[in-house]
């Protein structure tokens, strides 16, 4: 601010700032890196879904294709979940909670055992 007063200051998102006490910054960057680590792993899935495409691969076309739009799919939607998850523990630590369950864990490990099997199957079918 330009007068160096203790007004507060506006920050985004409001739903999460707005509310209780500063926590201890380790921990807020903890949940920063925990959000990159999410974004990480949707781009390493959006890169899967165009590699199992790009490369010619000796495999099932159909369980293939499939195979990349599940992972093109979840590389898609995994940064709103990261989001909604960064925005739930932080909120959580503000207001002095307990941290909720992570919910996005689970999804993506169904969705890499999911084109496994069927890269696997694939390689099997040609």
């Amino acid at each position: 601010m330009a007068d160096g007063g203790d007004a507060p200051r506006h920050r985004f998102p409001e739903r999460v700032y707005g509310v209780g006490d500063e926590p201890d910054p380790r921990f807020s960057l903890a949940n920063e890196r925990t959000f990159l680590a999410w974004i990480r792993t949707s781009l390493a899935l959006l890169a899967g879904g165009v590699a199992l495409v790009a490369l010619d691969l000796p495999m099932h076309p159909g369980l293939r294709d499939t195979a990349a739009v599940v992972l093109l799919v979840a590389g898609a939607l995994l940064p709103f979940q990261a989001w909604f998850g960064w925005v739930r523990i932080e909120r959580a630590m503000r207001l002095g909670r307990p941290l909720p369950p992570p919910l996005v864990a689970l999804p993506v490990a169904v969705v890499v055992a999911v084109v496994g099997v069927l890269v696997l199957i694939g390689f099997l079918a040609r």
